[in-house]
């Protein structure tokens, strides 16, 4: 077991600049949104390895000014903004190849995010959003194309494939995308929404009115994975933007969680108002206690809301 807390343009009129405090990611509200992030995973019980990988990122962007004659009042000092990443994933596709393949996607998306040459960290418009969206699909494409290419370079790991879900927040907007069936849920005003969609058979079927909900939770086909990261398929991610509230609680997790434990007692764990890490380590136990049948994998943030 272990812990981790961790527009381009060609013209000669520019429009006056913003007067920008620090710390100040969302001018208009005049408010910070800061982050308390942990994540821990597990093995299991079962399971003789951890096919389950997970990451949280900080990044930001910063300015202070060295020296200048122009009077202090004028210029803004110093400036930084922050923002929190962070994604898990759960293998598939044997002993090795599984564990492979979630480590690969989640290292792969370091990497694409950091070949970004220009960090969104604000929304000014509706826009930007969208190309947040359209970033987070391309990215998840070219993870998929990844991993492919890792399949034949080394045919050890034909068949192997993994889920991935990410989340991210830019000041107040948090952006989610996910394939597979680990889960993305957030605690907001004392009620837990489930923010992703299981790409399961059994979730299929469901969707076509073949068998209910309930049975669809129990069903054998749940475990069948209709779109993963390495299949070798074109298959898109789901990326869905949600507003965060002062307090709110977000989880990343992969099925060893949520196969074990009910979303009663999650979200009964998550409402306790305790650190993080703690947080972590009980979601994980009660897994732990109800049998421990797979890997499991949490990543827990609390956002508050603090006046600039």
């Amino acid at each position: 077991m272990g812990l981790t807390l961790w527009e381009q343009g060609d013209t000669m009129e520019w429009p006056a600049p913003t007067r920008i405090r620090l710390d100040d990611p969302a001018p208009a509200s005049g408010q910070v949104v800061r982050a308390e992030v942990a994540g821990l995973s597990d093995r299991g019980k079962v399971r003789s390895n951890n096919e389950d990988h997970f990451l949280i990122i900080r990044l930001g962007r910063f300015l202070e000014v060295v020296q200048s004659n122009v009077p202090g009042e004028d210029l803004t000092q110093q400036f930084r903004e922050t923002g929190h990443g962070m994604a898990v994933a759960d293998g598939v596709g044997g002993h090795v190849a599984g564990e492979v393949a979630s480590k690969n996607a989640v290292s792969t998306l370091l990497q694409l995010v950091l070949q970004t040459p220009d960090w969104i960290f604000r929304l000014d418009d509706e826009e930007r959003a969208t190309e947040v969206i359209r970033r987070a699909v391309e990215r998840f494409a070219m993870i998929n194309r990844a991993l492919t290419v890792d399949a034949v370079v080394n045919p050890t790991l034909k068949g192997f494939g993994t889920t991935m879900t990410a989340a991210w927040n830019v000041g107040s907007d948090l952006f989610v995308a996910n394939i597979g069936d680990s889960r993305a849920y957030l605690l907001h005003g004392g009620e837990l929404r489930r923010l992703t969609t299981d790409h399961t058979l059994a979730q299929v079927m469901a969707d076509e009115s073949l068998i209910s909900p309930e049975e669809a939770k129990v069903s054998s086909h749940r475990h069948i994975l209709m779109r993963t990261l390495g299949d070798g398929k074109e298959s898109k991610p789901d990326a869905t933007k949600h507003r965060l509230g002062d307090g709110d609680v977000l989880l990343l997790c992969t099925d060893g969680l949520t196969e074990m434990v009910p979303d009663e007692a999650i979200a009964k764990i998550l409402s306790c108002g305790r650190p993080v890490a703690t947080i972590c380590h009980d979601l994980v136990h009660h897994a732990l206690q109800a049998g421990g049948r797979d890997n499991v994998t949490v990543v827990v943030a609390r956002y508050t809301f603090a006046d600039s």
